[in-house]
């Protein structure tokens, strides 16, 4: 593929023991004994340390543990079955306890205080035998759709170092496209994990409400908007993620997800929405993207419609209050949900914002809320005939650094945030699983992506509709998008020796 003069960008693939390959394909090896878990390790920490002072996608790293641990389950005796990922390096997101280390929240008002316990979901993930190489960044309290910290150096987008990577699960995002990790932690409470997969061009699913075990936030939450997850280069480390997670946890009340291994080759019925419905147009690359998919899928034999957003048309304004909602929640009660030395007084210009509007406009909730909950009504019913829905992910392609950044003055940056985050709240509010799938590239080398939203409980038609995209598109890393004009730089940062750890 020929392209335009590369623009900065960084990835860490080599040839060591990770190579190119997905977390399926390292966990298949290490099972095979080709490569060691300690090998991965340290080519996973070399890797790290390589890319993180260009994309600052670590909150703080566990490596010595880490080094430590793998070498135990080299020399252990397999005696046992053993868990699918066994030995595959991660990061989990730094909202979300793991025993022993801090879990900030990405915010200065919280202390650095290690975690005597590891969060519900944590474990759940954990238990599928990843290990975990440290925390990832994120925005404060997830709130933003950009990972720009005020107190700290922005989480850049491996494709171009100028531009976001997404939120709020942007570190992870950023960690798995640059090369360093196969698979991340992402959770999403208004698109967090399809927002930074979008961006970095890779896998994001947030499943229905229920699918994975909570931790503990979203129990508090008057409508639980929060789903756990990952990010993945490949739609099968996806597919396998959420098969093993029903190895620990299965909910009795959903379908479940089972294993799955490419197409199924059935034509569905695929609804099409290609604006949102805060008045904003999609833009011109975003749209075209999202109509050459629906182009592809309907010369495989899917059946495209053109669909109404089935929601009220009050939900922006419903989900922006439930958001302030959430700030306002924090900076009230910070020192009984997160930490006794919790200071309200160091929280950024969004938290801020939010809160304060919420005080100006807490007599709408009610009648918000009962919208919001009415929500999953209205969509399972226009649901019913379709199979999935294809819209585009965000209301424009990705924005530069700074144009989503904390400080900017909260009444630019929430209308800012309003046209950017126009599509993937719905299936936070009404508990729909929904994937990000990336399907094309802007003129500065970014990622474009469209989104699919599922029926409740209908993982498995999301993902077989993924594999077969990924089949008859496939999208490429970033080391091969970028072989054929590599700035020096990268060349440098791609070859440059694993360090001795």
């Amino acid at each position: 593929m020929a392209i335009p003069e590369a623009p900065q960008s960084c990835h860490v693939f080599r040839n060591d023991a990770m190579g190119r390959d997905d977390a399926t394909a390292l966990a298949e090896k290490i099972r095979r004994r080709d490569i060691s878990i300690t090998e991965l390790t340290r080519a996973a920490i070399a890797r790290a340390r390589a890319a993180e002072p260009l994309i600052h996608g670590v909150a703080s790293e566990n490596y010595n543990d880490a080094i430590h641990t793998a070498s135990v389950l080299d020399a252990t005796e397999e005696t046992v079955a053993l868990p699918l990922f066994r030995g595959v390096p991660t990061y989990v997101k730094d909202n979300t306890n793991v025993e022993g280390l801090a879990t900030c929240h990405g915010s200065l008002a919280v202390p650095e205080a290690t975690a005597a316990d590891t969060s519900p979901f944590a474990r759940q993930m954990l238990a599928q035998g990843f290990l975990c190489l440290g925390k990832s960044t994120l925005p404060e309290f997830g709130f933003n759709a950009t990972t720009e910290p005020a107190h700290g150096p922005a989480t850049r987008n491996p494709w171009n170092l100028a531009y976001s990577s997404g939120a709020s699960s942007g570190g992870s995002a950023a960690l798995v496209a640059a090369g360093v990790v196969p698979v991340a932690h992402a959770n999403d409470g208004g698109g967090s994990i399809r927002i930074p997969a979008a961006c970095c061009g890779l896998v994001g699913l947030k499943p229905t409400r229920g699918r994975l075990i909570d931790n503990e936030a979203a129990a508090s939450l008057p409508i639980n908007i929060i789903s756990e997850g990952v990010v993945t280069r490949s739609v099968r480390d996806t597919a396998n993620f959420f098969d093993q997670a029903e190895s620990y946890y299965r909910n009795p009340k959903l379908p479940p997800v089972g294993k799955i291994e490419g197409p199924s080759g059935q034509p569905l019925r695929i609804g099409l929405v290609l604006d949102s419905i805060n008045g904003h147009k999609t833009d011109d690359i975003t749209r075209q993207t999202v109509e050459e998919t629906a182009l592809r899928l309907e010369k495989l034999g899917y059946r495209i419609e053109p669909v109404p957003v089935p929601v009220h048309s009050a939900f922006p304004d419903d989900f922006a209050l439930y958001w302030a909602l959430l700030a306002f929640g924090i900076r009230a009660n910070g020192r009984k949900l997160l930490h006794p030395d919790f200071d309200k007084h160091r929280t950024d210009g969004l938290t801020n914002g939010l809160d304060k509007m919420f005080r100006r406009q807490f007599w709408r909730l009610p009648t918000a809320l009962w919208r919001l909950k009415r929500s999953w009504h209205d969509y399972a019913h226009a649901m019913a005939g379709f199979d999935a829905v294809l819209t585009p992910v965000l209301g424009h392609t990705t924005p530069t650094l700074g144009h989503l950044s904390p400080d900017v003055p909260f009444e630019t940056l929430f209308e800012r945030l309003r046209h950017y985050v126009s599509f993937t709240p719905l299936a936070n509010a009404t508990g729909a699983p929904a994937i990000s799938i990336p399907m094309g590239h802007t003129p500065d080398q970014l990622p474009v992506a469209v989104q699919f939203m599922g029926r409740h409980g209908g993982e498995r038609t999301l993902l077989n509709i993924a594999y077969t995209l990924e089949a008859e598109h496939p999208w490429p890393l970033i080391c091969d998008f970028y072989q054929q004009n590599t700035t020096q730089e990268d060349h440098n940062l791609a070859n440059t020796p694993a360090n001795s750890i």
